[in-house]
């Protein structure tokens, strides 16, 4: 069907154990996102690490070098077992991303500076750095981008950010091309993150549902449909970027499209069905990161068909309804926005006080010996 297949979940047992060689070899998997809460996870409730974190902190490495040392070596570990896939597709499939510090989600400068180190520190061609779509990530994309770094967009929520993100992306390119350089070795993605816009928005439709009459019908029929529906208009944007001027014109010199990226596609709502940010949106050029749980769903009962461009006029007449029960999706984004970087702040600063820990244990029966 044209969309590649990615896990989100990255750490050194899957690694080690072979799983994630299967994974490639059984399920045709073509690539992997991290963030700070899945390296919380892989590290602190495992003891995959202990070993390497024993002797980082023996060298006297401190919190930030043990934390960059087992992220980047987990990266350049993944990114090796995709290489293949990279190569056969000619660097279209086949990536592994390393995010920027969440603390950074508003500094453009900081950003940059951490983008460059991660991407000297990995030396993989197949590596995207993932960068917040903040207003602040905004100019930062587009230096990175100039500078022939791959880039995926990260809490990615609203379509009109979407537009500047593009935006953002084709700049990068055009002074890559006015430097002369080579357009094609550079990859970028938009992540667009879908079960959290349902979470936050449901619950205010269900609110209108409750008081009953015509605008209780109207909730009725758009409840749980707004994420799906973002992307869906979010596709349509796309489309619109890669038939315009601006991106044809970069075509010509090599330029790839900035692939779309459904994001948070575990069903949040037990009440949805399992694959419901899975199933209506597979089409060509497109990339659906899914955690294990949700991966093992559909290799169970998923039914593979080309959905992505259906229903299209009722994805924006739901944008629309939206709005007419005084629902201010480019708010409600917004908000997302925010909680996002403060959702991955916290798992990021509970993964420093774990290490802070591991290495003073370490220190401690380095001086008791």
């Amino acid at each position: 069907m044209g969309q590649s297949v990615w896990l989100d979940y990255l750490g050194r047992g899957a690694i080690k154990s072979g799983q994630l060689q299967r994974l490639i070899e059984q399920d045709g998997l073509s690539g992997v996102t991290s963030n700070p809460d899945i390296f919380e996870k892989a590290i602190g409730e495992s003891h995959d690490y202990d070993a390497a974190i024993h002797a980082l902190a023996l060298e006297g490495k401190g919190v930030e070098q043990i934390y960059q040392a087992l992220t980047v070596e987990d990266i350049q570990m993944a990114a090796d077992l995709f290489r293949p896939t990279y190569d056969r597709t000619q660097g279209a499939d086949g990536y592994v991303s390393l995010e920027v510090s969440p603390h950074l989600a508003h500094d453009i400068q900081g950003t940059i500076a951490e983008a460059r180190r991660l991407w000297a520190a990995v030396q993989r061609p197949n590596l995207f750095i993932k960068v917040p779509a903040t207003r602040e990530g905004l100019p930062a994309i587009q230096q990175l981008i100039s500078e022939g770094i791959n880039v995926n967009i990260t809490l990615l929520f609203g379509l009109p950010r979407y537009r500047e993100v593009a935006n953002a992306y084709l700049a990068g390119l055009e002074s890559l091309a006015a430097q002369q350089k080579p357009l094609r070795p550079v990859a970028s993605v938009a992540s667009f993150f879908l079960s959290r816009i349902d979470v936050l928005i449901d619950p205010q439709l269900e609110k209108i549902m409750e008081a009953g009459g015509l605008r209780a019908e109207l909730a009725g029929r758009i409840h749980g449909q707004v994420a799906t529906a973002s992307a869906k208009v979010a596709r349509q944007i796309y489309e619109e970027i890669c038939a315009g001027a601006r991106f044809r014109n970069l075509a010509t010199r090599g330029a790839r499209t900035q692939k779309l990226l459904w994001a948070s596609t575990s069903t949040k709502n037990p009440a949805y069905p399992d694959l419901k940010y899975v199933e209506p949106l597979i089409g060509p050029n497109t990339i659906n990161t899914m955690p294990l749980k949700t991966l093992e769903a559909y290799r169970d009962h998923g039914q593979p068909a080309l959905t992505l461009g259906n229903g299209v006029t009722e994805a924006e007449a739901t944008l629309r309804r939206l709005s007419e029960l005084g629902i201010d999706l480019n708010s409600v984004t917004q908000q997302l926005e925010d909680e996002g970087i403060s959702k991955f702040n916290k798992p990021f600063d509970l993964l420093a006080e774990t290490l802070s820990r591991a290495r003073d244990a370490a220190s401690n029966r380095r001086l008791a010996a």
